[in-house]
């Protein structure tokens, strides 16, 4: 077969998504797991006197000589791709080629290589997220004390820090990280066509090895713990819980990227993405510096979200033991889930160690909108001096309206020299003491406190 750009193929298989994720969910370490599945079954039939020790020496010797495209010849012309790979298996084997899936059903192998694969991607994604966890702790802790304003409802609102909105997000990805850790994959064991064992019972008969002890050596070999129960299947609420674990990690990372690019935005022009020399912004406009990579993220993560609903069809509408319809979507949407969030987390990881935080903007937005958030300080201590609050909320909100005038029009804000020369507040303020309480540089509150407190 041959998979050059003259066809159609997947951007998760050449664009986006890491060279070791793409191992993982490649056919080739598929097929390398499911000969591991065969040679632990065939290594515990061998303890039961059922596979002797020749046929599991020869079984071993070819367990890595996988041959995909003998398989896929023989697929052509019995239509089933785990006994394609059994006979190919076979034919390497003169000796154990015989004893290959004694026993066995189909789901017994692939459900288990399922598990064991999603181990191995859960294990990369859930460091990758650790290494980006901790890169947006530094920055958070670098930044903790840059005021900046805050937005609510997307309008200025009052003052908080760089580092403390980075912290945030530190806190989510915390929790990501606490789901990944728990989530517990399992196999489905070694429970035959419809998860009683029945075949493995037959078997094993007179050996003096159990059904049940076959089930969990051959789990001990492979590392897995097995459901106590199963169908045909592990059941499929395993996929719809993995699925549930990365959209939230992409859930997070969305909501970042989203507010990357506001801030990025030219009207407030705080945080950019790093740039390369020879980047490109605009095939129409050469001045154009977009926020591609955070673009990239909140599109990767949609797509990421966009998965979970077929995992929820899969576990709801598997008929009683099982139906075959959860196979075709299930090779589509678990690698890619994992490939587009590898390549979410690889770029988040590159925006924010080099991203750029401009303070003379940060400076700029504040001198313009702090005032406003600054009001509530006095306010405050206005009400400490015994001034009625309700009177002097309306003595601000009325010289905020001619400040906001002044500002919408594209003047300096004039709310300071109206306030501090404001009879009413005067009364109990010096013009000094008022101006003091406007300086919303300092008025965050605790948050590089917070920040420190996040990052643990």
């Amino acid at each position: 077969m041959d998979f050059g750009f003259d066809t159609f193929i997947s951007p998760l298989t050449w664009r986006y998504g890491s060279s070791e994720m793409k191992e993982i969910w490649s056919e080739r370490n598929k097929r390398l797991i499911l000969r591991r599945v065969w040679v632990a079954l065939a290594k515990v039939q061998n303890k039961a006197g059922l596979v002797s020790d020749a046929q599991l020496a020869d079984l071993q010797a070819h367990s890595e000589d996988v041959d995909i495209e003998r398989a896929l010849e023989i697929e052509t012309t019995i239509h089933h791709d785990l006994m394609a790979e059994i006979k190919t298996y076979a034919e390497q084997c003169k000796v154990g080629g015989g004893i290959i899936h004694l026993g066995a059903t189909s789901m017994d192998v692939l459900d288990n290589a399922d598990a064991l694969r999603l181990k191995e991607a859960i294990r990369l994604i859930l460091a990758r997220t650790k290494e980006l966890r901790n890169t947006f702790a530094d920055q958070a802790m670098r930044y903790k004390d840059l005021p900046c304003m805050a937005f609510t409802h997307i309008q200025s609102a009052e003052v908080t820090t760089v580092g403390y909105r980075l912290a945030l997000v530190v806190q989510d990805l915390d929790e990501c990280i606490s789901e990944l850790e728990g989530l517990d994959i399992r196999g489905k064991g070694m429970k035959g066509a419809v998860g009683t064992r029945a075949s493995y019972k037959c078997l094993l008969d007179g050996t003096g090895l159990s059904s049940e002890d076959m089930d969990k050596a051959v789990m001990d070999e492979l590392g897995l713990t097995a459901y106590d129960g199963a169908t045909q299947v592990y059941p499929r609420m395993q996929d719809l819980r993995v699925m549930h674990v990365l959209d939230s990690l992409s859930c997070a990372l969305a909501k970042f990227a989203l507010d990357f690019r506001m801030l990025q935005s030219t009207a407030i022009g705080e945080w950019s993405e790093p740039f390369g020399k020879s980047q490109v912004g605009s095939s129409a406009m050469p001045f154009k510096r977009n926020p591609i990579n955070c673009e990239k993220i909140d599109s990767l993560c949609r797509y990421v979200h966009s998965l979970v609903p077929g995992s929820w069809d899969n576990a709801s509408l598997s008929i009683l033991e099982r139906t075959l319809d959860d196979s075709a979507n299930r090779r589509l949407f678990l690698p890619q889930a994992f490939l587009a969030l590898d390549e979410v987390l690889s770029t988040a990881q590159k925006v924010v160690s080099g991203m750029n935080v401009h303070e003379a903007a940060i400076r700029r937005n504040l001198e313009s909108y702090g005032v406003f958030a600054a009001t509530e300080r006095l306010l405050m201590e206005l009400g400490r001096r015994g001034a009625d609050r309700q009177t002097m909320h309306e003595v601000i909100r009325n010289q905020s309206l001619k400040a906001w005038a002044d500002v919408q029009e594209g003047k300096a804000n004039p709310l300071k020299n109206l306030l501090s020369a404001d009879p009413e507040i005067l009364r109990y303020m010096s013009a000094d003491e008022i101006l003091r309480c406007l300086d919303a540089s300092d008025y965050y509150g605790d948050a590089p406190e917070m920040v420190i407190r996040i990052l643990g």
